[in-house]
């Protein structure tokens, strides 16, 4: 099977592309590289050293054998995405390419438009050429958990069955995004739910949580097939914020009472569940949504669990609490369904003291790279 993955040279994407590589499928990737364009513009750098992507792509074949195609180009530009499909020609379509930090979002007005026009637009590029040249193609688009927001009663998968006045309907859930990003992110559920239903398209859509680690087996195999691992107040994301936080003697920066609560998996599990749903589609006119994370945590909760593990590696980790830049609850009912994807057969990795063990000594093996301006947040949603 052919599969494209757009936005292949970043976080998920690159893990993505590997593992799927690794299974045996024949693997493109689709970038137009501006994640690493946005560090330069915002004078950020991952943790890890990144090669470009030619090079992470020679080394994998040298190592495997495999060939992965490559694709230079924007989606927003639909001549340069039907060109690439057209000649890629894929089964399936993995869309990871899209602008995914609420901070960035939030920065200002140009970059609120940015993330909208770069996200819905391309997005919306991509259901006309799947529709115009790919009919049957399988598209699985990366979601997000907080496209819900954090509603008093349980998160359901996508749908709600809903009674009212007598008459009884399943609907799509209502969503209450919590910024400029997250409400890209339900604009382009709303779209690609419209063609399923309009056109006779075939779409997952996986509403991810939060996501953290960094080694795959693939990306752990050589140096240069690093996966990023951000730290951050922009891109960086709690878990992997909190280790490398604690790595350098930085005291962790918990937002807020600490008490916001939300989905989570490992990087392994990511990559996992995308091979799930590519192996079992979406029926033609289908808008499937599976919620893809396998546990739920705190975020103070979180930071006490890093502190223990810092501790017990003779760190000496502390944990301040900052003035939310968000505007959020932070105490809050948070119970969402995530089964569809153990029914498929996800077998995850649960959060363990051996990965925080093997993150922080990750962070600590890279500490030099850490630029200590960048670590508190600089965006406020206010």
């Amino acid at each position: 099977m052919k599969v494209l993955v757009i936005g292949g040279d970043g976080y998920c994407g690159w893990a993505t592309a590997l593992y799927l590589s690794n299974q045996g499928y024949e693997v493109g990737i689709l970038d137009s590289l501006v994640r690493r364009h946005w560090d330069l513009e915002l004078c950020l750098e991952t943790l890890t050293p990144i090669a470009p992507i030619q090079q992470r792509l020679q080394r994998w074949q040298d190592l495997t054998g495999k060939a992965i195609d490559l694709f230079i180009g924007d989606i927003t530009n639909y001549t340069f995405l039907e060109k690439s499909l057209l000649q890629f020609q894929p089964d399936t379509i993995v869309h990871f390419g899209e602008q995914r930090s609420a901070p960035f979002s939030m920065i200002d007005r140009e970059h609120a438009v940015l993330t909208q026009v770069n996200n819905v637009v391309g997005t919306l590029n991509l259901l006309y050429a799947i529709r115009e040249h790919f009919p049957d193609c399988h598209l699985v688009k990366l979601g997000t958990m907080g496209e819900y927001g954090t509603p008093n009663i349980d998160i359901e998968e996508g749908y709600i069955t809903i009674e009212h006045n007598g008459r009884k309907d399943t609907l799509p859930y209502p969503k209450q995004p919590g910024s400029m990003y997250h409400l890209s992110k339900v604009h382009d559920s709303h779209n690609i739910h419209f063609a399923c239903r309009i056109w006779g398209l075939r779409a997952t859509d996986l509403n991810q949580g939060v996501v953290y680690g960094v080694l795959t087996d693939e990306t752990g195999m050589d140096e240069l097939l690093i996966n990023r691992l951000d730290y951050d107040g922009i891109f960086g994301t709690a878990l992997n914020r909190f280790c490398i936080q604690a790595a350098i003697g930085h005291p962790l920066t918990v937002y807020g009472k600490g008490g916001q609560t939300r989905g989570f998996l490992d990087i392994r599990d990511t990559v996992r569940c995308v091979e799930l749903a590519i192996a079992n589609p979406a029926n033609p006119g289908e808008f499937r949504v599976f919620n893809q994370f396998t546990e739920q945590f705190s975020v103070g909760d979180l930071a006490l669990m890093v502190k223990k593990a810092g501790n017990s590696i003779d760190l000496n980790v502390e944990i301040h609490h900052l003035d939310n830049p968000r505007v959020e609850k932070e105490e809050h009912y948070f119970n969402a369904k995530n089964t569809n994807l153990l029914d498929l057969g996800l077998q995850p990795h649960y959060l363990s003291d051996s990965l925080l063990d093997s993150l922080l000594n990750f962070a600590i093996k890279y500490q030099q790279r850490v630029d200590n301006n960048q670590i508190l947040p600089k965006v406020n949603w206010r």
